[in-house]
């Protein structure tokens, strides 16, 4: 089992940044795909951005490319998203998860394994 908790939303003006946490814990997650996703009010959960724990095959939605980073350090077992230049339209809960089956670095939902219970983030305009 894992288990993950985010924090570090908030509200925020257009243009600004925040930086996500994702505090992971259980047995074998060295070895999955951590990846992070958004689900705005009246919208489907989207993907935002994925990397394996062990680095390589990062991926980003096309909407947040260029602003966000995905990034992990080992020794805190965390995972974190630089959000920079946000937009009103960021506005979203922000999921941390994790895919446990290895060689993909999945964009889609069902997929992943294992979810964290968000976090919000607000950005005014």
């Amino acid at each position: 089992q894992v288990q993950l908790v985010e924090s570090g939303g908030g509200l925020v003006q257009a243009g600004g940044s925040l930086t996500l946490s994702c505090a992971v814990s259980g047995r074998t997650f060295r070895s999955y795909v951590m990846g992070w996703f958004r689900q705005a009010p009246g919208k489907e959960r989207e993907f935002v951005a994925a990397s394996r724990w062990t680095g390589g095959s990062t991926k980003y939605a096309d909407s947040v490319k260029g602003r966000f980073t995905i990034s992990r350090d080992n020794a805190k077992n965390t995972v974190y998203l630089q959000m920079n230049s946000l937009k009103p339209e960021d506005t979203a809960v922000y999921y941390c998860a994790a895919d446990r089956t290895e060689g993909r670095t999945s964009q889609s939902v069902r997929e992943y394994d294992y979810w964290g219970q968000g976090t919000q983030v607000t950005v005014s305009s």
